[in-house]
């Protein structure tokens, strides 16, 4: 293996050596992100300063780095032979290492988008317009149910009327939430 490093010309090297220690240092991160060690997690710095998560630091990160330099060593390992100028090699190999630092940046925010609270309130179908399910007697005298649709899912609700009886499949609004189970509906 070291034959192999030695005999290499001296810029090859430089993307071997830089492949080399991005790729070591992002197996590190996996892991320890993996295990729960994340590598920003138990940082004890003694400075004052705004270090929050927002804002261009985010952009100069250790992970971001690290992610740039395993862009750009391998795609200077990749590109070497395809060009003859070593200055197209390593603007090309800086290019892959941007995109590498995009990707996670894309590939964060869809993993962050799983972090939204999905979850279903009534209050949420408040003067929104449904379907009719199961008949709605007349006057609050009994309570039928609606299905409505609520970011893209179907909900199926308890529901009374202060009028005349519905019947099933008319359209209804809501125009009160009765409690986190119950709407009071009128028909359109």
């Amino acid at each position: 293996m070291l034959d192999f490093y030695n005999s290499l010309p001296l810029d090859l090297k430089i993307f071997w050596a830089i492949a080399g220690v991005a790729s070591l240092i992002f197996v590190i991160q996996m892991i320890m992100t993996l295990i729960g060690m994340d590598v920003q997690d138990g940082l004890d710095a003694d400075f004052d300063g705004d270090v929050s998560a927002d804002g261009p630091s985010q952009f100069f990160s250790l992970r971001n780095l690290t992610n740039f330099f395993l862009g750009f060593g391998w795609g200077g390992i990749c590109f070497y032979n395809t060009f003859e100028s070593k200055t197209l090699t390593v603007i090309f190999a800086s290019i892959t290492g941007i995109v590498f630092v995009l990707m996670f940046f894309f590939l964060v925010k869809m993993i962050l988008k799983l972090n939204k609270d999905n979850t279903f309130h009534t209050r949420e179908t408040l003067h929104k317009t449904a379907d009719v399910y199961l008949a709605i007697p007349a006057s609050k005298s009994g309570k039928g149910k609606i299905q409505i649709s609520i970011r893209g899912a179907v909900h199926e609700i308890d529901a009374l009327t202060a009028g005349e009886k519905i019947a099933t499949g008319s359209k209804v609004r809501v125009v009160e939430v009765i409690d986190n189970q119950m709407v009071l509906v009128e028909k359109i």
